[in-house]
């Protein structure tokens, strides 16, 4: 009998849902036409090698833990703890920093002027309402959760698409708002310009090692992920392009609002009638899509990095009927609302500079994938592996060197002042990320507790045993 699960068409829309970001089209958007350089030089350089290890990885090592467990069985218990708190603290603030533009958006389409800093018990429910949404969307299992994902992909291609077609008609009936200049494509290398649009970028192509924890979930996986991979990382390249071309052509990259340059720049070429409207109400939409989509591989994570003994307990639990970790989900709605009711205290603590040092943290995990790639090549060299990266020798190590050095200096982009201007916003961003970088140390010394040894990793002979007990079990059920 054929095994039951997500369709292609799904796989491939969970990559399209998880990975574009309608909202991260905006800061591309404001790098100007140099965008198109970093585009291709980073597809080249960090999505390809990044997509490609992924798809190794996950076709050999399936596992609900998925990148957790890529960083478990390469790196051992204690940076497995960390990837996956590093993992999850990003969600929350996510979560959060979405829910914040929820009620203006709505008052964007209504027309209606609401002060929200005076009505802010208003404003407060409006966004704890989004994420009670949100979390009581992640209970239901992947696979009947298909229209989600296949209807999220579907409304953000079609948001892109229309912001692009309106971009084109508006830059050839009123000319482009930015300087279109052949120089004004080449890369500006000066100061420290070129580091921030390696982290935005990367924050752009995030989330491909979702999918990998969704392999209970697919009828053929080592087949369908690294398909969904290469196709799904050309049709976001090019919906993010699309996207951010349209934004460019009705406002100057310089003053292109990070936050509501899309639905700005929409505004801006035709106006608050029934099309803006439309696309706008599709934008809320696919806020509550990409969340969703989001939880299932980050409650999937905690879950599995709980029963591991490298996440508290509440994590790990979890639903008897649906076999959903509940606990996680749950516990992500708590701490989303508690960072939302922070904005009852009378300074803004909620910010963009939060998200972009949750982000310097965040992608300190998928910087750990890589040495952990590197070094289960080399202590499981045996194992099967039904897609294999195509790299090898000097190119192996400099496809994987080149990634981790974009991403350390994503970090450093992120959270280190590189000029004068800079320092008032990111000492206190530096400060938090300490904070939360010793919170997790917490969870991993107290989540430890509950483990009666600590994995060390993969070693040749206990890898060489695994694969023996694998297809032992292969064989059996044939």
């Amino acid at each position: 009998m054929e095994k039951k699960g997500l369709s292609f068409f799904t796989i491939i829309s969970t990559v399209i849902c998880v990975v574009f970001v309608c909202e991260a089209a905006a800061p591309a958007a404001a790098i100007g036409n140099q965008q198109f350089f970093w585009w291709i030089f980073l597809i080249i350089t960090f999505l390809i090698p990044y997509g490609l290890a992924v798809a190794e990885l996950g076709t050999a090592y399936e596992s609900d833990g998925g990148i957790i467990d890529w960083i478990r069985d390469g790196l051992g218990d204690k940076w497995a703890a960390r990837a996956a708190y590093y993992y999850w603290v990003n969600y929350p603030f996510w979560i959060a920093s979405l829910a914040t533009l929820f009620p203006y958006i709505m008052t964007m389409i209504s027309g209606y002027t609401i002060d929200f800093e005076a009505n802010i018990w208003v404003t407060l429910a409006i966004e704890l309402a989004f994420t009670w949404i949100v979390t009581f969307m992640a209970f239901s299992p992947v696979s009947d959760s298909e229209w989600v994902l296949n209807g999220g992909a579907i409304i953000k291609v079609a948001v892109a698409v229309i912001v692009g077609c309106v971009g084109i008609w508006f830059a050839a009936t009123n000319g482009f708002a930015s300087d279109m200049s052949p120089a004004t494509f080449l890369p500006d290398l000066s100061g420290g310009n070129a580091l921030g649009y390696l982290s935005i970028i990367i924050f752009n192509f995030m989330g491909f090692e979702v999918i990998c924890t969704m392999t209970g979930d697919m009828k053929d996986p080592k087949h369908e992920i690294p398909r969904a991979v290469i196709l799904g990382g050309i049709a976001i390249a090019v919906i993010y392009l699309f996207a951010s071309f349209g934004i460019g052509a009705a406002i100057p990259a310089d003053q292109i609002d990070p936050d509501f340059g899309m639905v700005v720049a929409l505004e801006t070429m035709v106006g608050n009638g029934f099309l803006f409207k439309l696309v706008a109400v599709l934008f809320l939409i696919t806020m509550f899509a990409n969340m969703a989509s989001w939880s299932f591989g980050v409650n999937s994570v905690a879950a599995y990095a709980a029963q591991t003994g490298n996440m508290p307990k509440v994590f790990g639990k979890m639903n008897p009927k649906t076999g959903m970790p509940d606990g996680a989900a749950i516990t992500n709605g708590v701490v989303t609302s508690l960072i939302l009711c922070i904005q009852l205290i009378p300074n803004e603590f909620i910010s963009n500079n939060i998200f972009w040092m949750l982000f310097g943290l965040s992608v300190v995990f998928l910087l750990l994938t890589f040495p952990a790639f590197m070094k289960l090549r080399k202590v499981d060299p045996d194992r099967p592996r039904i897609y294999e990266f195509p790299f090898k020798g000097a190119m192996f190590k400099i496809a994987l060197i080149v990634p981790m050095i974009e991403l350390v200096a994503a970090v450093i982009a992120t959270v280190i002042p590189l000029s004068a201007e800079e320092v008032g916003d990111k000492v206190p961003m530096i400060i938090g990320l300490i904070v939360f970088l010793v919170i997790g140390e917490i969870f991993r010394i107290v989540s430890a507790k509950g483990r009666t040894e600590e994995y060390k990793g993969l070693t040749p002979e206990l890898a060489a045993q695994r694969n023996a007990e694998e297809a032992a079990a292969a064989a059996a059920e044939e």
